[in-house]
């Protein structure tokens, strides 16, 4: 039959159900600029917040009126759609939001992805990028103390590179400095390491560990903190007694 209803994932929930998560899903990315869900959850909010960014580059009476019947927070969400959100994708001509598929997140292994708003604090292959573009610098530098041949940046480490700098503003800077902090945490990374090494090698974790309290040297006064990639917020861990 030529024709008919336009075609989308119906997410088996009824119609109101339906427009009800989506409205909530849209509200979380605005809100966090990056949300994790489902992949078919994702791809449908996707097109949603790509039509309210829409709304907001047009900045008319009737956007602002469409756009505040989607937003469950409206009072908060609209003054920054139309505000830093026009201006950050005032040039860009399109694509807005990014769907990246991980691992699954749920206990039935429904697969998952990473919904994101492009070129924003959060934006992930603005970090994958920083963080290989780091890795060959680091390398070329130790190839050049050694009197070797440097290694080329590859056409999809160069492609990335254009992707995360052509709309943002100021993007060469940004990818710089977070090249910069991926550097830095890759070499305090590797002080740790090459710490831990010596430790063991000297023999801190001979003994009993009865007077580790007083020594300061066994293995348990050696954990350290684990190394946080710069994204990465720290969180405070919380150990529970094995009981029995």
């Amino acid at each position: 039959m030529a024709g008919g209803a336009p075609k989308y994932r119906h997410l088996n929930r009824h119609s109101a159900h339906r427009q009800a998560l989506l409205r909530n899903l849209v509200t979380s990315l605005f809100t966090h600029e990056s949300i994790s869900t489902t992949w078919h959850k994702a791809k449908e909010a996707q097109r949603l917040a790509e039509k309210l960014i829409t709304l907001g580059k047009r900045n008319t009476e009737a956007a602002r009126n469409k756009a505040q019947t989607v937003f469950y927070t409206p009072h908060e969400l609209m003054p920054k759609l139309f505000g830093p959100l026009r201006e950050r994708y005032q040039n860009r001509p399109g694509g807005y939001t990014r769907v990246l598929r991980i691992e699954p997140i749920k206990e039935d292994q429904a697969p998952s992805a990473i919904l994101e708003l492009v070129d924003g604090p959060k934006d992930m292959r603005l970090a994958m990028t920083a963080k290989t573009v780091a890795r060959l610098k680091l390398t070329n530098e130790r190839r050049e103390r050694k009197g070797r041949e440097k290694i080329e940046m590859n056409e999809l480490t160069k492609l990335n590179v254009k992707k995360v700098t052509q709309f943002r503003s100021g993007g060469e800077k940004v990818l710089g400095l977070m090249v910069g902090r991926f550097k830095e945490w890759a070499i305090d990374k590797e002080k740790e390491m090459a710490m831990r090494e010596r430790d063991d090698m000297d023999g801190g974790g001979d003994g009993d560990g009865k007077d580790e309290g007083d020594k300061g040297l066994g293995s348990g006064s050696r954990r350290r903190s684990r190394l946080l990639p710069p994204w990465e917020p720290r969180k405070e861990k919380v150990y529970h007694e094995r009981s029995g």
